[in-house]
């Protein structure tokens, strides 16, 4: 068995500043995975944490998706 130890990437910010309904100690933080392949996201929000994971094409594909202009706009 290999086993690595590795320091990844991450950066974080408090919430409020970019989200009106954001209480005080809510925050964001985003960590590179160790492969380089991806990335985990959380937000706390009111209490609550919200954890997921995206692969870079997943990103991708999400910013193109919230990027999306219907020729009927």
């Amino acid at each position: 068995m290999s086993i690595r130890v590795d320091q990844r990437r991450a950066v974080f910010s408090e919430l409020e500043e970019y989200c009106h309904h954001a209480g005080k100690n809510d925050y964001m933080e985003v960590t590179e995975w160790s492969n380089g392949e991806g990335f985990d996201i959380v937000i706390e929000r009111k209490g609550s944490t919200e954890k997921f994971s995206l692969t870079y094409g997943e990103w991708s594909l999400l910013q193109v998706l919230m990027n999306w202009k219907d020729d009927k706009e």
